[in-house]
């Protein structure tokens, strides 16, 4: 169990320093998140709409699409060098593989999705600060999900001619429930109510992120092999 997880977290540090080095991915995400909130703060009459009741599901697609920019490249530098190969020929086993990228590309995304909640507060009035913790927790599971599938799929449209153009495609069907629970959890805290009239909801966002990531252990062996 020791050398399992000394396997991981060796993938996990070195996927965290090529992108600290680089910042390639995380610029890119965090680009964009800045300017989609200046964008949508443009593009909302308040005169007929209160930004505070659509900045939840502007925080979630900013956070969905920002994310596809740097998780659909996770397997892009070792793609380019034949590393990824390198990885896979090794006595690592194939989930621990699959369960370190989704673990750095959580790091990275969930500090993005940070930052997306920041910018959205500065620029539609949200007073996250009531619910802060359990806003923070969505956040968490969402990206978590997220991640889970997109790293997964991600494998796939590496290896085709259409590479990240293919991505969304595979992706976004798989996301309703994410956006679902996780706009309904959000909308109500940032309004300032109880945790226990969102309980329900932060629970299938928990389900849903679980079962992501387990799927995703369990079928990333048969994607990387064909």
């Amino acid at each position: 169990m020791n050398g399992y997880f000394g396997q991981l977290s060796a993938i996990v540090w070195k996927d965290l320093l090529l992108e600290f080095r680089s910042r390639e991915r995380i610029a890119s995400m965090g680009a964009f998140a800045v300017l989609a909130g200046v964008l949508f703060n443009f593009s909302i009459d308040t005169a007929t709409v209160r930004p505070q009741d659509v900045a939840a599901g502007l925080v979630w697609m900013t956070l969905v699409f920002g994310g596809l920019l740097g998780v659909g490249r996770t397997f892009h530098i070792e793609a380019q060098d034949g590393a990824m190969q390198g990885i896979l020929m090794s006595p690592v086993p194939k989930d621990a593989v699959y369960l370190a990228k989704v673990t750095a590309n959580f790091i990275l995304l969930f500090t993005v999705s940070l930052l997306v909640l920041g910018v959205f507060a500065l620029f539609f009035g949200m007073d996250v600060s009531t619910n802060l913790g359990w806003v923070v927790l969505v956040l968490g599971l969402g990206s978590l999900g997220f991640v889970a599938l997109a790293t997964l799929f991600a494998a796939i449209s590496t290896g085709t001619s259409m590479g990240e153009t293919l991505l969304p495609i595979l992706v976004f069907p798989l996301l309703v429930p994410m956006v679902v629970f996780g706009v309904g959890s959000m909308s109500r805290l940032i309004a300032g109510r109880p945790f226990s009239e969102v309980e329900g909801n932060v629970r299938m966002l928990g389900a849903f992120a679980l079962g992501a990531v387990a799927a995703g252990a369990v079928l990333f062996r048969f994607v990387v092999e064909d």
